[in-house]
């Protein structure tokens, strides 16, 4: 019997000030809030939406689902 495994894919959620609401330059790299890394996208969307709601009220304050895998994989 062949094993089969499936690739592991990591999510980052991860948030801070911007330069402009309509983008996602952060004013302040260094000084990201790292939310967490999640095993799953559901995951992360739930962690997603719990700081963006948060922070609903400043516009400023943006939070993104990073998909890591992707860079670690970029031909997959």
């Amino acid at each position: 019997m062949e094993e089969t495994t499936t690739a592991q894919r990591l999510h980052l959620v991860m948030g801070g000030r911007v330069t402009d609401p309509r983008g996602i330059e952060f004013q302040d790299p260094e000084s990201l809030h790292v939310v967490g890394v999640y095993s799953s996208y559901d995951a992360a969307v739930d962690a997603w939406r719990a700081q963006a709601q948060r922070t609903v009220d400043d516009a400023e304050m943006k939070y993104v689902v990073v998909h890591i895998h992707k860079l670690l994989t970029p031909d997959a």
